[in-house]
């Protein structure tokens, strides 16, 4: 097979795919933030490949070692029968921004998350989880076996001695391997619609095109790390979790446990760990910034 027909045939499969996704996205009324509205969750989603032997994903296993998985290892526990080389493994990332009426809600919030934030916390996830499940049904049922690394029984947090609490398959990270954005002072992930997202992936024997990524450095689009100059993340943290030194994991664990999830339930019914007011009111809440 000539490379030539291998790269029309890769196009034409990243094209399916990210049909799949957005016609989940549009269709499933799971996209919602069951408040009564019929407004979605999110809006668009952008989507990216990464191929599974990309060299960053060996870098965040070597990081985050002993217990992060590489794209191989978390597709072979899924399939311990038919184990798959990088190689032949694409990694599928999506981004689902929040829409504009989430964020104007949690702009104007300063202490604990707005009513429409807390619900896409909470029902949102669930739709970017049953996005996950079928995204990866859908591939294996027509001959790509996929799994969700996230969905896996044995997907967790652990304490990592470098990062502290850490899971073994970020979504930001993976988002990042694939083109779709570069991290923030907060951690966040910037993406070309913004730090307001939520992310989700898929790992799959499938041919895709790796997505070029329009950066040279995994902190390129944040103006505190590029200029020295913003840090409204900082002004916007309640916990003071947000510093010049970056982000506390452990002060802003600790503020959601006892003050955001708490208050969301109590207030809102829902169930999720909600906080993201470091999302909103910033140069890159929706967008690159300039």
């Amino acid at each position: 097979m000539s490379r030539k027909k291998k790269t029309t045939e890769e196009l034409g499969s990243a094209r399916w795919v990210k049909n799949l996704i957005h016609e989940f996205w549009a269709t499933s009324p799971q996209n919602t933030l069951a408040n009564g509205t019929g407004e979605k969750a999110w809006d668009e989603p952008l989507v990216g490949f990464a191929r599974a032997n990309h060299p960053l994903f060996r870098q965040y296993a070597a990081d985050f070692s002993p217990f992060y998985w590489t794209p191989e290892q978390a597709f072979q526990l899924a399939f311990p029968e038919d184990p798959a080389t990088a190689e032949e493994l694409s990694v599928i990332s999506w981004v689902l921004p929040q829409t504009a009426a989430t964020r104007s809600d949690q702009g104007q919030a300063d202490k604990v998350p707005a009513e429409r934030w807390a619900r896409s916390r909470d029902f949102g996830e669930r739709f970017n989880c049953a996005l996950r499940l079928h995204l990866a049904a859908t591939l294996t049922a027509a001959g790509y076996p996929a799994v969700a690394p996230e969905r896996l029984p044995g997907f967790g947090f652990q304490r990592s001695e470098r990062f502290g609490l850490a899971s073994n398959w970020s979504e930001r990270h993976t988002a990042h391997a694939a083109g779709l954005g570069t991290f923030g002072l907060s951690d966040g992930l910037i993406t070309p619609r913004g730090k307001a997202i939520r992310v989700g992936s898929v790992v799959a024997r499938i041919d895709l095109p790796g997505t070029p990524h329009p950066y040279d450095h995994h902190q390129a689009w944040c103006l505190w790390h590029a200029r020295g100059t913003c840090r409204e993340c900082v002004r916007r943290c309640p916990a003071d979790a947000i510093s010049d030194a970056g982000h506390d994991k452990d002060k802003c664990f600790t503020y959601i446990q006892q003050v955001t999830a708490p208050y969301a339930q109590q207030t809102f019914g829902t169930e999720a760990t909600p906080c993201g007011l470091c999302q909103v009111g910033i140069p890159c809440e929706a967008r690159i910034p300039a």
